[in-house]
Formats: C-alpha cells, sequence, structure tokens
C-alpha cells in the first residue's frame, strides 16, 4: 500500500512539473485573450457598374472588398495596371486587402483597353465607377465625401488623369450623371504621364522602340490606322499627347497626391512620375512622392509592409481622418 501511495504522489509531481502526461491524460485547456484590432471583410466579385451596347457589347464590373463596420467608411477605387490592353481587376491583392482590413472599402476596377477601348474611354470608364459608387453609397456603408483613387502602371496613370481631372465634366459619361467623379485623394504607382517620354530614362534603343506607331501608348492615344484616329506615332500627334497627359488638367481642384516610383524600373521610366510631381508642385498641390530603391516594375517590393504603411498612412490623413 505504502509503495502504491509513493508512485501516485511521484506521478502528481511529475504533471505539476509540466512535464508529458500519460497517454489518456487530458491536458489543461488553453486560453486567448485579446482585443479586435480589425474587422472581418466580404468580398464581392463581379459587381457591374458600367454597359455599352455598341460592337463590341461590354459590361464592366469591379470586385468589391467590404469591411464589416458599422460606421460609414470611406472608399478607394482601385485602378491595375496592363500596359493598356488588359485590366486585370483581381491583381494586386495583397494591398488591396491591407487596405479592407485598415478599415477602407475596396473597390477594384476593370475598364475599356485597346483596341475597343482607347483615349479617353478607360478614363471615363474610372469615373464611372466612381459615380457609381456614390450612387449607391448607403448600400455598400460608404463615406460618399471621402473617396480616393488609386492605380499601378496604366492604372497609376488612370488614377491621376481622374485625379487631376476633378472638376472637369468632359470625361463624365453615361450612368449616374447626377453624382460627381470627383476624389479626395490620389495614389500613383509607377503610372505614365507624358505619353511621349515613357522610355526617356532608358537606353537609345528602347527609346526608338516606343517611337513606333505600334508602341502601347501610341495606340492608346491615337488607335491603329484602321480607326478613326487613324494612327501613328506619339511624335505624330502632339496635340492628343497633350490632351491625354494629367499634367494638362492640374487645377485648384486637384486633390493631394501620393506617388510612387522603383529605380529600377525597367518598363516606365521614374522619371514620368517626378514630371507629373514637378507639376503639382508648381501648382500648389500637395503632393509626395517616394523613390523605393531597389524596385523595378509591378515586383514584389509593392507588396511589402513598408510600402503599405506609407499608402495607408497618406489615406489616414487625406481620408479617414477628415469626416
Amino acid at each position: 500500500m505504502r509503495k502504491i501511495l509513493v508512485c501516485a504522489i511521484a506521478t502528481i509531481l511529475v504533471w505539476g512539473t509540466g512535464m508529458v502526461a500519460p497517454a489518456g491524460a487530458a491536458a489543461p485547456s488553453q486560453h486567448l485573450k485579446f482585443g479586435i484590432t480589425r474587422p472581418q471583410v466580404r468580398a464581392i466579385s463581379d459587381v457591374t457598374y458600367a454597359q455599352y451596347f455598341a460592337w463590341p457589347k461590354t459590361f464592366l464590373k469591379m470586385d468589391i472588398l467590404q469591411p464589416q463596420l458599422q460606421q460609414k467608411m470611406p472608399a478607394v477605387v482601385f485602378v491595375t495596371g496592363g500596359g493598356f490592353v488588359a485590366s486585370p481587376k483581381e491583381n494586386y491583392l495583397q494591398q488591396r486587402v491591407h487596405l479592407a482590413e485598415a478599415g477602407y472599402f475596396v473597390a477594384s476596377v476593370e475598364y475599356r483597353v485597346i483596341p475597343n477601348g482607347i483615349f479617353p474611354d478607360p478614363v471615363v470608364d474610372v469615373k464611372a465607377a466612381i459615380r457609381y459608387l456614390r450612387a449607391h453609397a448607403d448600400e455598400f456603408n460608404i463615406d460618399p465625401e471621402r473617396i480616393a483613387v488609386m492605380g499601378e502602371s496604366a492604372g497609376g496613370y488612370l488614377a491621376a488623369m481622374v485625379g487631376t481631372t476633378n472638376g472637369d465634366r468632359d470625361f463624365d459619361k453615361g450612368d449616374n450623371l447626377d453624382q460627381s467623379s470627383d476624389v479626395q485623394a490620389a495614389i500613383d504607382i509607377y503610372g505614365l504621364s507624358d505619353l511621349s517620354k515613357v522610355a526617356a530614362d532608358f537606353p537609345k534603343e528602347e527609346q526608338k522602340r516606343h517611337e513606333s506607331p505600334a508602341a502601347l501608348q501610341a495606340l492608346f492615344i491615337n488607335g491603329t490606322s484602321f480607326s478613326a484616329k487613324g494612327g501613328g506615332s506619339v511624335q505624330d500627334h502632339p496635340e492628343n499627347v497633350k490632351a491625354a497627359n494629367p499634367v494638362t488638367y492640374i487645377s485648384p481642384k486637384t486633390p493631394p497626391f501620393l506617388l510612387m516610383h522603383g529605380d529600377h524600373d525597367q518598363v516606365v521610366s521614374p522619371s514620368q512620375t517626378e514630371l507629373l510631381y514637378n507639376a503639382l508642385q508648381k501648382r500648389g498641390i500637395p503632393a509626395t512622392r517616394y523613390v523605393v530603391e531597389g524596385a523595378g516594375h509591378s515586383d514584389q517590393y509593392w507588396v511589402q509592409p513598408e510600402v503599405e504603411q506609407v499608402i495607408l498612412g497618406f489615406l489616414n490623413t487625406n481620408l479617414k481622418n477628415k469626416k
């Protein structure tokens, strides 16, 4: 009996030291206690925001990330790049999720592309998406007075065009024309500005290639030789280059801008965002530009926390903290 009691006591002591209990013995449950720091996010895909019934019939859609919050939230209209030949709204997911988890309603929009969509069609489309959100602000629980536009590459260019044309109704066409397409902030990530200088920072051979009528920026503003615009290189039609340059439209109504570019970009010359930044500064528009060291075009640098925090800080200053 004494031997059994000693064994039992020894077993209790072993358990009390945190050593592994014998097989079949239940370990105590562990508790987690923490506060709520981010909302649940609901994804809504393929919401049609614009329709075009002329050939080819087109239905433009947006993918939505909607934080589940009680209060009205600011919104970000996100515009992905694609060289003006594609508008993959599914891209840049990590960046969009980060913004949604921070309390921003995020709508990633598709737009018309070459050959059926040339300037100013994509600008018209993004503005239509903004008007659509304002028209449905109550349904989406967004604050119509706090909307930003954000884009990368060709999408950064379109974001810049939308931002600089605040107050200009020439690009407002389609539905919900009783709503404004103005934005309260604009973010341009390695976007284009002067389409005649896209390759300005690159070797002469690359610059020559961009002078072709088949260059994407030429097709974007001049169309093909069989189109109504007649085609041609960007050098052939300086008036079209000027009309498609966001610098042309800067006014006192232009909102604050954040511009970012990688110093290793081999697709869009880093000087493209610098041209726009300098023009904004000259006109007295609040603007900040970051050069990301080591970053190329649409590479892994752009989903790193350091970039995300710069973007979030800009949005918080210009949207979230202005109710």
